[in-house]
Order: structure tokens, then sequence, then C-alpha cells
């Protein structure tokens, strides 16, 4: 029996797919990832499921759509019926670990911790380790380490429960709460400190047994507002907002309003603005790129990443004023849910191969269990390396892609509370589905207002085509209507769409050109 492979599965929070120069953009702010996927797979349209962490990361989980999962909310929990990512990996003989640098994935008790083995957090007052196997340590080291756990605990029921309240999320956005829990709560964590302690793992394999495979779960938040790159990566990326002191004045503010990064904008963003948020993002983006660049090569270089799968891609991007939104808590644009996506398999013939198929992020899950042997035939199908490797099968059964768009409860009655007018004008108040259907993307917001685009000719959305191509916008209408009447009751992990199947449905879709005979 053939090896199984180890798996990394490294998510860049909020990172946007074009600002990395691998996708085409023409500042060199990704010289490591755009180093690695020329020996790799890069898929070109990968669709993020939902437009913020929770609920993104629970679909990567679990394989299923947020409307199936219904963890859509910051007190959601996932459903216990719904076996994790990591659940199935360790039931199957796999050594599960996370390195997590995100509150709301690795704090936060909404499920999303299920099945490893070992879970580092490295955001909070102290780093904890909930479920963390290892060697007893002697015993005043016990005790030393027992009375952190307790701390580390206490102060994770208080984030935990400041996701809950929305009396106690309001108090965290006051200027005297935004530096705390900025910095004395490490909101970004530690990405060198996980990135070293997940190379250890690939290396020494401590803890692990002889011939156990090893699959590792990576959060990194480098690129989440607040934005503090280094100066050296400022002076490249965003020099002019050294010698700019308007610039300075409006990044500080920007900074410290926490509100500011949850709310549309009245009005556009003026050129100085928009320039500061784009250099500083940049040059946070070039920053985690070599970080992870030197975590890479320590797994080349120690011969690890010879047998491993890699998988790196976001959980969604970030408006920097486009559109007039800033942050990732409402829409469903490009910005938002386009998200890189490189995987290189472990003696892998092709290198440097591009995908330009629409995909979903949400079928990683069905991806990583395949890789390991542990999918069924359903599963298999619908593995993203199928594509990678010339296979037509599972492409056929994810001709539709999906993302939506749940506003986050807590944070749209703080809307309402300080901006009823603007958040209703703009629709922020309703939910948001999205699917991808050939060169074509339909954004249903509530139930009256639609937008049509051509996502190959035009990625920044600017052209809304839904009066020039009424029929287009009626039959892919017609989708969104059948998955949104997906029964949550019924869990399949193959989920696909309703309707999909139905002979009218697909006839009218080869009739506009979408579906081939």
């Amino acid at each position: 029996m053939a090896q199984r492979p180890d798996i990394l599965f490294l998510v860049l929070d909020t990172q946007r797919a074009d600002r990395l120069s691998c996708y085409g953009y023409d500042a060199p702010t990704s010289p490591h990832l755009d180093a690695f996927a020329a020996k790799a797979t890069l898929f070109q349209r990968a669709i993020a499921p939902a437009q913020w962490t929770i609920p993104s990361h629970a679909s990567m989980f679990t394989g299923v759509y947020p409307s199936v999962h219904q963890t859509v909310q910051s007190y959601s929990v996932l459903p216990s019926e719904l076996p994790t990512l990591a659940e199935r990996l360790q039931e199957g003989g796999y050594f599960t670990a996370g390195f997590c640098n995100n509150p709301l994935v690795g704090v936060i008790n909404n499920g999303l911790r299920r099945g490893f083995y070992s879970f580092l957090n490295y955001s909070g007052l102290l780093n904890s380790y909930p479920n963390q196997a290892g060697v007893a340590p002697k015993l005043l080291d016990r005790y030393r380490q027992g009375f952190k756990r307790l701390i580390a605990k206490l102060l994770n029921q208080v984030q935990d429960a400041f996701a809950r309240s929305d009396a106690l999320l309001a108090l965290s956005f006051t200027p005297l709460m935004v530096p705390l829990w900025q910095t004395a709560l490490s909101f970004k964590g530690n990405t060198v400190k996980s990135l070293d302690a997940a190379a250890r793992l690939f290396v020494d394999r401590k803890g692990v047994e002889p011939a156990q495979p090893v699959f590792a779960f990576i959060n990194l938040m480098g690129t989440h507002m607040p934005y503090h790159p280094p100066r050296r990566y400022m002076e490249k990326f965003a020099p002019h907002v050294l010698r700019d002191r308007e610039a300075q004045t409006y990044l500080r503010r920007f900074n410290s309003d926490v509100y500011g990064w949850l709310a549309p904008l009245a009005g556009a963003l003026d050129d100085r603005q928009k320039a500061a948020l784009d250099g500083m993002y940049d040059a946070e983006v070039a920053c985690q790129d070599e970080q992870v660049g030197v975590f890479l090569q320590k797994l080349e270089q120690s011969g690890a990443l010879d047998n491993t799968l890699v998988i790196i891609c976001s959980d969604h991007g970030e408006h920097l004023g486009e559109k007039q939104f800033i942050g990732h808590s409402l829409t469903l644009y490009n910005e938002l849910v386009q998200v890189p996506l490189i995987i290189r398999e472990p003696h892998a013939l092709s290198q440097g191969e591009t995908i330009d198929q629409v995909v979903s992020t949400c079928h990683l899950f069905h991806t990583v269990l395949d890789a390991a042997g542990l999918a069924t035939p359903e599963e298999s199908v619908l593995s993203l390396l199928h594509r990678a490797n010339g296979s037509d099968e599972g492409a056929a059964k994810t001709q539709q892609v999906f993302s939506e768009a749940v506003p986050p409860q807590n944070v749209l009655n703080l809307l309402l509370k300080r901006q009823p007018d603007l958040i209703r004008d703009r629709a922020c108040d309703q939910p948001r589905r999205a699917v991808w259907v050939g060169t074509h993307k339909l954004i249903e917001t509530g139930d009256q207002f639609l937008e049509l685009y051509d996502v190959h000719e035009d990625p920044q959305e600017s052209l809304n085509l839904s009066d020039i191509l009424p029929e287009n916008v009626e039959v892919l209408q017609e989708c969104l209507q059948a998955f949104a009447g997906q029964a949550v009751a019924t869990v399949d992990p193959a989920f696909r769409a309703p309707g999909f199947d139905d002979p009218e449905v697909q006839q009218r879709l080869r009739d506009l050109g979408y579906l081939e005979d």
C-alpha cells in the first residue's frame, strides 16, 4: 500500500487573489508564492462559499454551503451531525494539528476545532493549547502549564462572550477597548511563531506515530486589518505614506476605527486615502509572503515536502474602498469571494498548471479526503485534483458554483443603530446569494435587487448586465431559487444545488450556451 501523504492546509486569512503577482498583480507582492505556484496548480477562479471567516471555514471543513451547515453567525455552532475534515482524517489515522491566528476559528466555541488532536491558538493575551497532546511535563512545569491553561481558558471564555453579545461587542469598539484587544490580546496572532511550530511538526514529527501521516491546518492573519507592516515593506509598497502626514493621520484613524472596518462608506475614498490603504495592504501581503516562503523552504530543505499535499488558499478577500465598501462583512463582489487557491501534489507530473474554470473552495473538503484515501465515491468525484489531472467527471458535477452572504447579526445590529438609513439604502441588512455559470455571475440581494456580470470580460464588476440580458438573469435566478430551496434537514456530503438535474433548467442553460451538449 502506498504511503498516504501528509497534508498542509494553509489559509491566508483575508488575502485577495488580485493582490498576488502570480494572479497578475503588477506589483511584486508575492515572489515566494509565485515560485511555489510555478511548481503547482493555480486555480484562477476559486470562489469562497461565504464572505467572512466563520461560514467560509465551516464550508471548507465540511464540504457543504452555508445554507446547509448554518454556521453563519459569531454565535453559531457547527451541527454535530456534520463531521468535520479533521474528524474524518483523525478517524482515518491522521495526526491532526491546528496552528491558528484567528480568534474566530481558534477561540470562539463554534465547533471548528473538532477533530484536532493538537490545536494551538496564537491570538489572545496568552497562547492557548486546547486538546494539546504531547509528552507529560515535569511536575513543576505541569503546574505552570496548568495555571496558564486555566488563565487562557478564562480569557477565551471572555472572548467567546464578546462574540455572542451585542452589548459587549459594542463595548469592544469603544476608544478605550480597541487598543487593548488589538495589542494586549494579540488580535492578529503571531505568524512567525505559528509557522515555526508547524514546521517542527512536519520535520521533527514529535508525538506522531511511525508511518502516521500528518494533517496540519494553519490560519495566518497577516493581511487582516489593522495595517502595521514593517517599515522596509512600507518603503517598497507604500513610500508615499512615509512622506505624507495627512495619509499617516488617516491610517492612524483607520487602524483604530473598528466600526469603520464594518460599515459601508457614505462616499468614495479620495485618491490619497485609497492609495494609502492599497499600499499598506500590499506591504502586509509582501511581509506575509516572505514569512510563508521561509516556512516552505524549511519544509523543502528537510525533505518534508516530498510526500506532502499542500493547499494554499484564503477564506475571503477584503474591500479597500471599492464600490464604497470596506472590510468583508456584507457583499459578494469579487474583492471578497474570488480567492487564491494553489495546490501542489506530491510527486505530481504536471507543474505550473493553471485551471481557468470556476471552482468552490468548499470542495477542498473532498479534495483532501480523496488525497488521503478516505473519500467515498460520491466525495471523490468532487475533488479539485480531478480538474488538475484532466478529469471531466468532477467538473460535470459542479457546473454551478455558489456563494452566500448572511450579514453577521451582531455587526448588523451595531450598523443599524449608528447609520440605519445608509445601511438600508445599501441593502446591507439583506442576505445576498450569487451563482457562477459559464462566464456570468448573478448576485441576488434580498428578493429585489439583481446584478449580472460577465466576470471574464469585467472582473471588476463595473457593468451590471441585468437589464441587457434579461433571459440570462431569469435562468440564473432559477438556479439561485433552487439553491435557496435546499432543505437543511438533509445533509449530503456531496451537496450541490437541487434543480441542476432538472431537464428544463439544463435545457435553458444549454440554450444560453452555459452547458455543452
